[in-house]
């Protein structure tokens, strides 16, 4: 079984993603409540779920066409 680079760096991003969210959100939640069994619950639950959502999200935009798909950099805003 073959995965190409593309694939292999999604996954590679969303495991480092949810490695940062985890901590992030073990450490706000223990910060805020003063419990670490509650920081820890949170922290277990809500990235679980974003970093699949997340996952999802990078296929997404991988799939849209247009100007920020291209490599190509964006020109500036004018005002």
């Amino acid at each position: 079984m073959y995965v190409n680079v593309s694939q292999h760096r999604d996954l590679i991003k969303t495991i480092t993603f949810a490695v940062m969210h985890f901590t992030v959100a073990f450490l706000v939640t223990w910060a805020l409540t003063g419990d670490i069994l509650i920081g820890s619950l949170v922290a277990l639950v809500e990235p679980a779920i974003n970093t699949v959502a997340f996952y999802f999200h990078e296929k997404v935009w991988r799939r849209i066409k247009g100007p920020l798909n291209n490599n190509e950099p964006l020109e500036p805003l004018r005002a």
